[in-house]
This record gives structure tokens, sequence and C-alpha cells, in this order.
């Protein structure tokens, strides 16, 4: 322990002499060295005094933590077992079986083998409940031990042990890994006979020259639209963003820049390539979840009116990260510059450095944001993510629903579907019978599907106000009567709901059989925000109207 002590003295000393030699009289690097002794001494007194022992990694870590969280959510510090998950999030590349894996109250279970996969090649299935690896119990292993105990080396044999619903015993198999290159573009086909889609869901490296492919190949089969598909997607490389707009827009324009505490590091990244198709009508969608690098696509295209916004206002993260090397292996994410796309807005919504005397954080409220101007004289707005041109909300979610996908009854009763029934028609046509609807709801007998609404809550509520106002039995009878007609309610709300339960149990199921292709194209029908798409492509006076004409605020 007094070794270890004594090693963080010497480290603060010898950083006290550095920033001593180099800075001379900066009072800014005195503070820095003045702190980290203070860092260090106290460090030393609670490792000796503390009434209990000290883990000193633990307690560190907790530190950095902390000091880094006060920054922004972006900066963090990568230790050295958790480079490989961060290279898996950079690269899109791991060795392992190719298969999406969660806990799902406390059991193991296999949500969705990626198509080719070793998961998929072996035979595993959605709603496998995987007992064992490689003779490890996982009753009482989290999610990250899993994970850790699935991958390894490509070519390393991994042993499952299976429980599969519809068989009694469980059974072995036996799962080569493989190096997985998790795609960026996971779904591109035709939503009609002359609009294609593409889903983009990262920005991992080579996702430029994904989404080209998908486009090219999007041509070949008819499409002469199409849809770009940025929901929820969180962003990722800032290259791959140029590279993908690019894709749209003429060698030479500007895309988006850089500008840092460090001067140097300010840069204008350019279009630097011939473009794929500066002429095709294109429609991006957008969500709150659409992110970073899917904000500098979605940003550029709109600003040069290169195509329609559609969907939700964007997340709003305009700041750029970048790794720094540090000791033992271990690496910085650190927060760097802000970017601004073309039309010179910054999209960032919160100020990190601007905290309230609570410590907490606001986005920029809307009569704050300042106006920019698009190519054609629309205008836009920085300060709050980019708003889209047609603006799509997303429908809020009910009750019955939220309490049926958190009890994984629509999952479960998809795998019964599937082992029922051993084949299905096309995705794109598969529907519910009314008859198989029935037999969910009969699934659902003698199931938890109790939930309070936000009705009931708001009576608890007043039930608790009236009574500390001492007015609780003068209402006391009309919130009963309320409560029994809410109660009523709820116990139609499988009838009320059937169209919006339905369309989550179809998806469900055309996993089962489809995979990740079959769960986009299931949605074709029902999914707003294509529909959306689909309509203002098939428009054209629309579609120049809304990028000629501002869209509201």
């Amino acid at each position: 322990m007094l070794k270890k002590t004594f090693a963080g003295l010497l480290v603060a000393g010898t950083a006290w002499g550095l920033f001593s030699f180099t800075s001379g009289t900066n009072e800014r690097y005195f503070d820095i060295a003045k702190n980290l002794d203070i860092f260090a001494t106290l460090f030393k007194e609670v490792n000796t005094y503390y009434v209990d022992d000290v883990a000193p990694s633990k307690l560190v870590r907790t530190g950095i933590d902390a000091m880094l969280k006060s920054l922004d959510p972006y900066t963090n510090y990568i230790p050295e077992d958790d480079i490989e998950d961060f290279r898996t999030m950079t690269t899109g590349q791991y060795g392992g079986i190719g298969a999406l894996v969660g806990k799902r109250e406390g059991r193991t279970i296999i949500s969705l083998p990626h198509e080719g996969s070793p998961a998929q090649k072996a035979g595993l299935i959605i709603g496998d409940e995987i007992l064992k690896i490689d003779g490890v119990d996982l009753s009482k292993k989290n999610d990250n031990e899993v994970s850790k105990l699935l991958k390894g080396q490509a070519g390393t044999v991994v042993k499952l042990e299976i429980k599969r619903f519809g068989q009694d015993k469980p059974m072995m198999i036996d799962v080569t890994r493989a190096n997985i290159q998790i795609n960026n573009v996971p779904y591109y086909g035709m939503v009609t006979s002359d609009i294609g889609y593409l889903q983009l869901s990262g920005f991992t490296v080579d996702a430029g020259r994904e989404v080209r492919s998908a486009v090219a190949k999007l041509k070949e089969q008819g499409a002469k639209k199409i849809i770009l598909d940025l929901r929820d997607n969180p962003g990722g490389l800032l290259n791959e963003a140029v590279n993908i707009s690019n894709l749209f827009l003429p060698r030479g324009k500007d895309i988006v820049s850089t500008k840092s505490k460090v001067t140097d590091w300010n840069k204008m990244y350019k279009a630097l390539d011939e473009p794929l198709d500066v002429q095709v009508p294109l429609a991006v969608l957008t969500s709150s979840n659409s992110a970073s690098a899917a904000e500098i696509v979605a940003g550029a295209l709109q600003d040069y009116d290169r195509a329609v916004l559609i969907g939700e206002r964007t997340f709003g993260k305009g700041l750029v990260q970048m790794t720094r090397p540090l000791s033992y292996n271990s690496q910085l994410k650190v927060t760097t510059a802000k970017y601004y796309i073309p039309s010179g807005r910054c999209i960032q919504a919160i100020d990190y450095a601007h905290r309230a005397a609570d410590g907490s954080l606001h986005k920029t409220p809307d009569s704050l944001r300042v106006a920019f101007k698009t190519a054609n004289g629309r205008v836009v707005y920085d300060g709050g993510g980019i708003s889209p041109d047609l603006e799509v909300k997303d429908q809020s979610v009910p009750d019955i629903i939220r309490k049926l996908v958190s009890k994984n009854y629509i999952f479960d009763y998809a795998t019964r579907f599937r082992a029922a029934n051993p084949t299905i028609g096309a995705a794109k046509d598969f529907r519910l019978s009314d008859a198989e609807y029935q037999k969910f709801v009969a699934y659902l007998n003698g199931k938890d599907i109790s939930y309070s609404t936000d009705v009931e809550k708001a009576l608890d509520n007043m039930v608790a106000k009236a009574k500390e106002d001492k007015h609780y039995e003068e209402v006391k009878a009309d919130i009963e009567q309320i409560r029994k007609k809410v109660a009523t309610n709820k116990s139609n709300d499988l009838v009320r709901f059937k169209a919006e339960i339905t369309e989550l149990l179809e998806q469900e199921i055309v996993s089962r059989y489809y995979l990740q292709k079959g769960l986009v194209e299931s949605t074709f029908n029902d999914d707003k925000n294509i529909l959306a798409a689909v309509e203002v492509l098939n428009n054209p006076d629309k579609y120049q109207t809304l990028l000629t004409v501002s869209a509201k605020k």
C-alpha cells in the first residue's frame, strides 16, 4: 500500500516539475499541479486512515468518472479492459457469434441472430434461452458478463446449452466464432416499384461505402427516388458523415466545419469525391434520437435543399470527440470541438459549460435559437437539433402496450407462434388474422397485465392533495366514480388498441422467419414516416414546395 501511495506522490511531484519548467509563472498550470498534489495527498490519507479497506483502482475510477461527468456525457475514460468494446463501437467489428443477446426477466435470450452469422448457421433462433456458455451457468450473470463469454477469437468454438420452446430437454450447440462486421446499412430494398429505402443505423468504418453500394443496387432495381432512414442513428465517425453527404452533394461543397480551443484543429470538411447522384429525389427520416454524425448528414442535405427531412427534430449533439492515449493502455475520449453545418449553424442543444446553481442543465429555448438560411433562402435554426421540413410526430405508446412489451408477452407469443407454424407468407404481406389475435388474448388469461394509467395516477395525486386540504370526503364519491369508469375502459384496452397491438405482433412474428430484413419490411404498410415519405416523393409539386418554403420553427 505504501509503495502505491509513494508512486502516486512521485507522479504528482513529476507533474509539478513538468508544469513549473514548461510554463514558468503560468497560473493555470500552477493550479493544475497544485490540485494534482492535493489529490495525491488526499488519496494517501484516505488509503491510510479510512475505517474500511479501500480498493485503490475502484476509488480512483470513481473520482475520474465523476470529474469527467461534470464536463459532458461524451468525455469518458476508457480503461484497458473496455478498449475492445470501444473498438467495436468505432469499427463495427468483433470476434463472436453474431447475435443480439440480452436478459429478459432473468433469462438470457437470443433476440436477433444476424443474417449469415455463426449463430444463424449453427441453428440458433430468436427466443432461444442460453442456459450455459462453456459450462458457465448464466443465471446470475449480467449482460456484460454474458457478452464477454460469447466473444472471443475467430475460429474458436463456444459451447452453448440451449433451452428452446416446445422441446422438453436442453440441447448443446457448438458455435464457431468469426470476425463479425456490424453492417451500417442493415437493410435496403424497394418500398414501391420506383421508391428505394435504406436504413442507416451507424457511422462506423466504411459506412459511406455501404450507403453508396446500397443506393447503386436500389437504382439497378428501378429506384428513381430514395428514402434514407436515419431514425435512432446515434452517429459515429465524422469522416463517414462527410462521405455519405458527398454521395448526394457536388464535389467541393462544404459539409461541416469544426471549431476547437486548439485553433490548429479547426478544420473545414468538404465533399472531395464525385457524387453518386445529385438529382435523385431524396427523403431523409429523422427522430429525436438521431444524433451527431446523423445530424451532420441531415443538416448538410437540408442546408443545400437537397432532401426533404421528415419526422421529428433531431437530438442536438453538435460536439466532436477524439481519443487520446493514456498510460497502461487506457484512453480518454474527450470533447475537443463543436461542429457547424453549411448554413453556419451549430445544432448543439445543451450548453454544458453553463450550469444552473443546482448543477442542472437546460436545452436552448426556441425563443433563443438563431435563424440561418439554406441555399434556397429557407429559414432554419441553430441550438437544438435539426427540425424536419415535414413533421411527423411519434405516437404516444398506450399503457397496455408498455405492459405487454415490458413483460415480454408479445415476444414470447411470437416464439410460440413460430414453433406452431413452420412457415408464413412474405414479410411485406403477412397479416395476423382476427382468430389469431383472439388466441393471443386467450394466451394473456391469468397473466399480469395490470397497470396504472396517467388518469389513475392523477387521481391518486388528487386524493392525496384533497386529504391534505381536508376536502377528501366532499369529493370522494366523484373520484370513485371516475375510477370505476377508468377501470371499465382499461378492461377494454385489448379491444381498443387491437390495431396497435396487432402491428407489434406482426413485426415480432415476421422477425422469427426473416430476421432484421423481415422486421423492416413488415413496417412498410404501417410506418407513418415511411408513408409520409412515399406521399411526398410521389408528389413532385409538394416535394419542391417543401424545399423552397421554410418549415415552421
